[in-house]
């Protein structure tokens, strides 16, 4: 498993999260998960599925290429 992948996830869901004016717990309730989970994800210490991650960039309001987009 590639660490580096995930942290960079991780720290673009938060990055969105923040943009979209919402707590880890309100993104969680949106998303139907755990607000640990949320905090893990944004830590790069959990590898979700393509289907959670759809649902995370649906709730953000985000195109789901951009969640992957690193360089930014």
């Amino acid at each position: 498993m590639n660490t580096k992948i995930l942290c960079n996830l991780g720290e673009n869901i938060k990055k969105y999260r923040l943009k979209a004016n919402l707590t880890q717990e309100q993104l969680a309730e949106i998303v139907g998960i755990h607000p640990t989970y949320v905090g893990k994800l944004e830590g790069g210490k959990n590898n979700p599925s393509v289907k959670m991650v759809y649902k995370i960039t649906r709730a953000l309001k985000i195109k789901f290429c951009d969640i992957f987009d690193f360089d930014k």
